[in-house]
């Protein structure tokens, strides 16, 4: 465990934290003092602990939000899989039709009578 204090609302902490997680810690205190001053701004002097709760709630609510549009992208992902299978079990049938009839004839290169067309580009037999 490694030890850091951290400055939230003018205040001193000493925070415990894994060994490597200093660095991101500092960074999280950063945002949330950052959010405190936002708040001090917009309302005034309204009480430490006012402030603190509201930059919390905040957070709280971006963190809500941001979950809650991770589970409609993860739904909506699922949806998609779906159709992609549903799709490609349709297109199975097709695939095999469509390669036996390509060994069958060739392809136009090798004179596929059912590619031919009547124009001057394709020699008349």
């Amino acid at each position: 465990m490694s030890h850091i204090n951290v400055t939230i609302n003018g205040r001193q902490y000493r925070m415990a934290c894994e060994e490597g997680q200093e660095a991101r810690l500092l960074k999280l205190a950063e945002n949330l003092e950052t959010r405190i001053g936002s708040l001090r701004g917009k309302f005034g002097e309204i009480g430490d602990a006012r402030l603190t709760v509201m930059a919390a709630l905040t957070v709280c609510d971006e963190l809500l939000d941001a979950s809650n549009r991770i589970r409609s992208l993860e739904n909506e992902i699922e949806a998609l899989r779906g159709v992609r299978a549903a799709a490609a079990d349709r297109a199975r049938p097709h695939r095999r039709r469509g390669r036996a009839a390509a060994r069958r004839n060739r392809g136009p290169e090798r004179g596929c009578p059912a590619r031919r067309t009547e124009s001057a580009d394709w020699p008349s037999r």
